[in-house]
């Protein structure tokens, strides 16, 4: 499933290996967080594209990130650090209850707040945490519904979650692209993109394209740290 992936984008299929040798990368660091190491992640962060992030706070309406799958995604939150931001995301409810709470006690020691799936109200407390200037982050580049809107990603039609879309509407909170990759050797990088700009006629459908593009950007900049190992095109299921 990779080695297609890889070849979406134009890669190729060796370039699978790499990818999991990534996406090992992320459960290694996953499971050596610890709050006492969090402080070792912030040191080893370089961020650019900072003032874009500051720029799309000063509507006083909060930020709606949008992200891949890419590198080390939850040390975005770091980011936040740096403009004194809450910072919340939304995580599946797994089958597994101690799973479940396992990750969101991880993403906790990156100073996320989460909200689950599952328990209804999800949006109502996106729009709330909105209100208050946080940085709601959603991972954009994978519908885990199956009821998303259809896009063309990677010369392709698949759908991709409306939800940012959703929010970006009914709060006038701005939409920014955000990647975390892995530098060699240690640490990360993070590149904030401009705020998506939006069109006032602009549907919720025209609206994902558009995070979908922007996405793709994000990716190609570096595709074997794009820890896509499902099916995410109706073609793959076949």
């Amino acid at each position: 499933m990779v080695e297609r992936h890889m070849r979406r984008l134009d890669q190729p299929a060796s370039g699978a290996v790499e990818v999991f040798a990534s996406y090992g990368r992320y459960w290694a660091e996953s499971f050596w967080a610890r709050p006492r190491r969090i402080p070792r992640f912030k040191e080893t962060l370089t961020i650019e594209g900072l003032d874009n992030l500051r720029r799309a706070m000063d509507g006083g309406r909060g930020v709606i990130v949008v992200l891949p799958h890419l590198g080390n995604w939850e040390a975005a939150a770091l980011i936040a650090h740096y403009l004194d931001l809450d910072v919340v995301a939304v995580a599946e409810r797994l089958a597994n209850p101690h799973i479940t709470e396992w990750f969101t006690e991880q993403r906790a020691m990156f100073g996320i707040e989460i909200v689950l799936t599952g328990e209804g109200g999800v949006t109502t407390r996106l729009t709330e945490r909105l209100r208050e200037q946080a940085a709601v982050c959603l991972l954009s580049d994978r519908d885990l519904t199956g009821r998303g809107l259809e896009v063309d990603f990677f010369g392709e039609r698949t759908t991709l979650p409306g939800g940012p879309a959703v929010l970006a509407r009914r709060t006038g909170a701005p939409l920014v692209p955000v990647a975390v990759y892995f530098k060699p050797g240690a640490g990360h990088h993070g590149i904030i993109g401009s705020p998506i700009e939006i069109p006032a006629d602009a549907d919720v459908q025209e609206t994902t394209q558009e995070i979908a593009r922007q996405l793709e950007e994000l990716i190609r900049r570096d595709p074997t740290q794009w820890h896509l190992v499902q099916p995410n095109w109706p073609s793959d299921r076949a």
